[in-house]
């Protein structure tokens, strides 16, 4: 009778397909009872540990992150190459200039005089101006829809990394809870050489390791999700303004049209009727002085009250008056809801905090103290005042604002202060945009701009910036009249 070898080692059988941790053994029937576990200790630190990440990570895989509903096509992150940005930029350059051109034209004609000559030749350079603008938003727009598919294929790619980031999560976790619930002791009597028992206790720590970098990761993700999410509904935003104020200059153009055509047909192409037509529809000094001016807070003055903290504020910046003037009026705003909501509601926490300090350095009620309204998007709100800064901005010019008025502490509420802080701005936005431009009008453009929408000001320069730059242009007469008559 032949005798079977005995094994020399326990490793020596093992089963095919049977885990490592296993061996041949380990499908006999016990007879001992190796696997018997000794009661354990409770470790209150390492459970208390493991309780707080399993919450985190149930969290983060149970979390809800919703995508955008607008449908754009979306195209590659790398579609706007720089080629592309560069003849953009090439396209608009040349459009300005064509305006700038224009504009001075218009401004030319404005100082020979007032006749009709002039009129109707300055009424025509508005109109070449104002398509030309309607030429240098659709590129505008061009370029924002570019952003916006860009955005959202972004977003669907950080939404993808979150899933794999999940279910990579997910297999760390089971594997976690399978070496959770096996015993050092089992793990050693079934590891078939001491160098594989540590292997296993290496393995765990790698394990433990891998799920704080996925955490980590998966934090990561959703705040760059949250970002880009952000980005998209600013460009979404950017976009519907700047479409509908197109919308305005094209009505602005026909009803430029229809007033050439009712002034040649009142004058005859007379220059003695238009003189007379002149005198008739021109205002007086002390009409222009109590017209009201409306702040773009919500506020009223007169046209005399407001150019004085205009003129203080001017003084103290150098920022002309008529800008000035032109940014805090409301009928620049392009149409946005200000000073109708609850702090509450409008504001990011962050801006709630800084608000609520404000308002008891001014010992305010902040509940009745109403702020801008955010969009359907839920952008732009929370802005104070007539200036309309936020919170976080107002911090950081109160101080200035102070040395300059008096005010200690001032109040984005109050007039004078809103005045310098809103010359404080334009000053340091006029300084950046001087590197740029160098026409006077193009400068006030830009920084106008950079006042409404910031580091995305480009895309206002034709609406926002355009809209202010033809207000201050107005308001400059106003001032002239009022300091002369």
């Amino acid at each position: 009778m032949l005798k079977t070898p005995r094994p020399k080692i326990l490793g020596d059988v093992r089963l095919k397909g049977v885990s490592p941790w296993r061996d041949g053994f380990s499908v006999l029937p016990n007879r001992l009872n190796l696997s018997f576990r000794p009661p354990r200790r409770f470790n209150l630190v390492f459970w208390s540990k493991y309780a707080v990440g399993a919450a985190a990570v149930v969290f983060l895989l149970t979390g809800f992150v919703s995508a955008p509903t607008l449908k754009v096509k979306a195209s590659s992150p790398t579609s706007t190459t720089d080629v592309e940005r560069q003849a953009l930029e090439a396209q608009l350059s040349d459009l300005e200039n064509q305006i700038d051109q224009y504009e001075n034209q218009i401004i030319g004609f404005q100082k020979q005089g007032k006749s009709l000559k002039n009129e109707i030749s300055t009424l025509n350079g508005k109109v070449a101006k104002l398509n030309l603008q309607i030429q240098a938003i659709n590129l505008t727009l061009s370029d924002l829809n570019r952003k916006i598919g860009d955005t959202q294929s972004q977003i669907a790619a950080t939404k993808s990394d979150i899933a794999d980031r999940r279910a990579s999560l997910a297999q760390i976790l089971m594997r976690l809870y399978i070496r959770d619930n096996t015993s050092l002791a089992e793990i050693f009597l079934t590891s078939p050489h001491l160098s594989d028992f540590f292997s296993d206790l290496n393995n765990l720590t790698l394990l433990q390791n891998n799920l704080r970098v996925n955490v980590e990761q998966i934090i990561d993700l959703h705040n760059q999700l949250e970002d880009k999410q952000d980005q998209f509904l600013l460009a979404k935003s950017d976009a519907q303004s700047v479409q509908n104020y197109q919308n305005a200059q094209k009505e602005e153009v026909a009803n430029i049209k229809a007033e050439k055509n009712k002034l040649l047909d009142v004058t005859k192409g007379q220059e003695s009727k238009y003189q007379a037509l002149l005198n008739q529809t021109k205002e007086t000094a002390a009409q222009i002085r109590s017209r009201i001016f409306q702040l773009l807070g919500g506020g009223e003055l007169t046209f005399e009250e407001a150019y004085q903290y205009a003129k203080l504020a001017s003084g103290a910046t150098g920022v002309k008056p008529s800008l000035i003037l032109a940014v805090l009026d409301r009928e620049s705003a392009l149409g946005q809801n200000v000073g109708k909501c609850s702090y509450k509601t409008a504001m990011s926490s962050q801006n709630q905090t800084l608000f609520l300090a404000i308002t008891e350095e001014l010992n305010l009620n902040p509940d009745i103290m109403t702020v801008s309204c955010p969009n359907k998007d839920g952008v732009y709100g929370g802005a104070m005042g007539p200036a309309q800064f936020v919170p976080s901005t107002w911090n950081l010019y109160k101080d200035n604002v102070a040395k300059i008025t008096g005010h200690n502490p001032p109040s984005p509420w109050n007039s004078a202060d809103a005045f310098v802080a809103t010359a404080l701005y334009l000053e340091g936005a006029a300084q950046s945009c001087n590197a740029i431009y160098s026409s006077a009008v193009s400068r006030d453009r830009c920084a106008a701009a950079k006042y409404y929408a910031g580091s995305r000001w480009r895309s206002y320069l034709w609406t926002y910036g355009e809209a202010v730059v033809s207000r201050a242009q107005g308001f400059e007469e106003d001032i002239s009249m009022i300091t002369t008559g």
